[in-house]
């Protein structure tokens, strides 16, 4: 018997304002990218997925490997394999996105550093091949309606801290506003460990970015505030506004565990 053929809705586009928006076969905004500044990063969650580079040294950000779970409109890979000069994996489900990343949103062919995978996250974080091999991996995983992550249980999340090298971390897109925050985040704080994971305070679209690390090891506030000054400097995001909104997790959440 042949397996039935995954097929997939539309990926459409809308402008307004300089800004272009994408979408999947509804009015949800998947990813955005302004036109004449295509390597900004236009969204505040977007920005907000790479506070990770709090944890980092940032002069050395160039010799790691970093992988997005879910493309979007290829933001986060431009910026990560554009800007950063990293190693980037992008792995996408929906073969429209990348289609559309390419034809309208500036995504690079792959080269030396750049690989977009046609590829489930799931089985792309459970491959045996991938372990320890990624050391920033952002997960932004939503379908069409946007309503909640697609991939988010207790396993899942343990896979991804397998891929994580010692030190690597996870940047994950959440719903602050939502009740199910609180399940994801008590989900990625037992795969993680209660120590190794914070969450910044809700975009004024509700989007709560979780950060989550293995084996990391916090700087002190003055090394914190020397790296935020540094990320302004180099890639002009708000590094020092995110310093001030990082939380570990509430002890409602923790209690749970």
């Amino acid at each position: 018997m042949t397996a039935k053929k995954q097929t997939w809705g539309p990926a459409t586009l809308s402008e307004f304002d300089g800004v272009r928006f994408l979408h999947l076969d509804s009015i949800w905004v998947q990813g955005a990218m302004r036109i004449r500044k295509p390597d900004q990063l236009e969204l505040e969650y977007i920005q907000r997925m790479c506070a990770w580079m709090l944890w980092r040294d940032p002069n050395a950000l160039a010799e790691g490997h970093a992988v997005q779970l879910g493309l979007g409109a290829a933001a986060l890979t431009r910026f990560c394999h554009g800007q950063l000069k990293m190693r980037t994996t992008a792995v996408e489900i929906n073969p429209e996105v990348i289609a559309a990343c390419r034809q309208w949103f500036r995504l690079p062919a792959n080269d030396t550093r750049l690989t977009v995978v046609n590829a489930d996250a799931a089985a792309w974080v459970t491959d045996d091949a991938h372990l320890q091999t990624v050391d920033v991996l952002n997960v932004d995983l939503y379908d069409h309606d946007a309503a909640a992550p697609v991939l988010d249980d207790e396993d899942f999340y343990r896979a991804c801290r397998g891929v994580l090298a010692d030190g690597g971390l996870m940047t994950v897109n959440l719903f602050g506003r939502s009740a199910s925050f609180a399940r994801s985040a008590l989900r990625i704080a037992r795969a993680f460990g209660s120590d190794q994971v914070w969450s910044l305070a809700p975009t004024k679209e509700g989007n709560t970015v979780v950060v989550a690390g293995r084996g990391v090891q916090v700087p002190h506030r003055e090394v914190l505030e020397q790296r935020a000054a540094t990320i302004e400097s180099r890639v002009k995001l708000p590094a020092r506004k995110w310093l001030r909104l990082v939380r570990p997790l509430p002890m409602s959440i923790l209690t749970a565990i």
